[in-house]
């Protein structure tokens, strides 16, 4: 008799338990419980972690490869794309490769001047809170040109940042490429790249602290013919205005010009041998100077997006930004005010290679555009 009794309240049972978990799973959800609901974009995070992001006036957007451009001819190598419009049309869409984006374009190597062969090591400021974390600079040449089997401005500046990559591991390079494109998407000529409105978007998006616009006179070359054998000397000036983008404030200028009797060569490509001596010499050299400016740069990043608690941040894995850590949060003011820190973010996610996401953990909550630094250790 007992048995069938408890046969019958099975049931009775059974329905109060799952109105139960009804109700709980549709409420907010304890931390402790095993089933928790989670917001749609952390979903996406695993999806997106190798891919490429940047948030643009608080959309998430994908950096993909412009094919119908490439075979059309057009100059425009890559597209930004929404992320819910390329996450629901995957298949349309081409990634870059990021291992394909770091090969740099193969030319003539000719060996190094035995001025150069000397390491040169830069020190770094001690007691850098922030020197694991990198500082993004953009390198443009005025003289790039569309045409032509070599473009020296583009060579130019692989060869700076190749160089400045082998002494130091403080910057980050963005792709020139990929900025000439977003402008281009948002129908903002390159030569206005140094506008004031067009650097606050460009550190907005990419995060870029610097931009370091050079401009260069020559490479000249001068030939002495004489004897069994030719002689050729070259000299080249290379000018660069180191401009903060996030202010529009130029912060300072740097002058590279070699020692024409360094670059002095004889007999068969001798003028070719001298020119590329004159670019080596004078990369080494502004490439120091360069490093040592970017030092003193102060370190930041972003609040990109907010949505609800969680916090976008337009730097991530690549800047060197590790869950846990705390960064303080500051108001974006203006050029030269003094900053005062507002709360604390605790980065809890990496979204895609160079962005992350955080929650506050203390003070006032924060506002699109905000400022980020990496909290001192007390």
């Amino acid at each position: 008799m007992e048995h069938k009794k408890s046969r019958a309240l099975f049931p009775i049972l059974f329905i109060f338990v799952f109105l139960i978990f009804f109700v709980i799973s549709s409420c907010s959800t304890p931390s402790w419980f095993p089933i928790k609901k989670g917001a749609p974009h952390k979903a996406k995070l695993k999806e997106l972690l190798d891919k490429e992001i940047v948030i643009i006036e608080g959309q998430e957007y994908i950096k993909v490869l412009n094919e119908n451009g490439t075979q059309a001819g057009s100059s425009q190598k890559y597209l930004y794309i929404p992320i819910d419009e390329y996450l629901s049309k995957k298949d349309r869409y081409v990634l870059p490769s990021i291992a394909k984006d770091k090969e740099k374009r193969e030319f003539t190597k000719i060996a190094q001047p035995t001025e150069l062969k000397k390491e040169i090591s830069i020190k770094t400021p001690v007691g850098s809170v922030s020197s694991r974390l990198k500082k993004k600079v953009l390198v443009y040449f005025d003289d790039r040109i569309s045409s032509g089997e070599e473009i020296l401005g583009d060579w130019i500046s692989e060869r700076l940042i190749n160089e400045i990559n082998r002494r130091s591991k403080e910057v980050l390079f963005i792709d020139y490429q990929s900025v000439k494109d977003f402008l281009k998407q948002r129908e903002i000529l390159i030569e206005d790249i140094q506008r004031p409105d067009v650097l606050k978007l460009l550190n907005e998006v990419f995060g870029i602290h610097i931009l370091a616009k050079g401009e260069l006179t020559g490479p000249y070359v001068f030939t002495t013919k004489g004897g069994k054998e030719s002689s050729a000397s070259s000299i080249l000036k290379i000018e660069m205005k180191l401009i903060n983008a996030s202010s529009g404030k130029i912060i300072n200028t740097l002058y590279s010009t070699n020692p024409i009797l360094s670059t002095k060569e004889y007999g068969f490509l001798s003028d070719e041998k001298a020119k590329s001596k004159a670019i080596d010499l004078c990369i080494a050299d502004i490439s120091r100077s360069l490093i040592e400016e970017i030092a003193k740069v102060d370190w930041f990043c972003r609040i990109a997006r907010i949505d609800g608690e969680e916090v976008y941040i337009n730097a991530g894995k690549l800047t060197g930004i590790k869950p846990g850590d705390v960064l303080d949060i500051f108001n974006n003011v203006q050029y030269g005010e003094k900053r005062v820190a507002k709360g604390r973010i605790e980065v809890s996610n990496l979204v895609g290679i160079d962005a992350s996401m955080g929650r506050l953990i203390s003070g006032e909550k924060p506002e699109l555009e905000d400022i980020l630094k990496l909290t001192k250790k007390e």
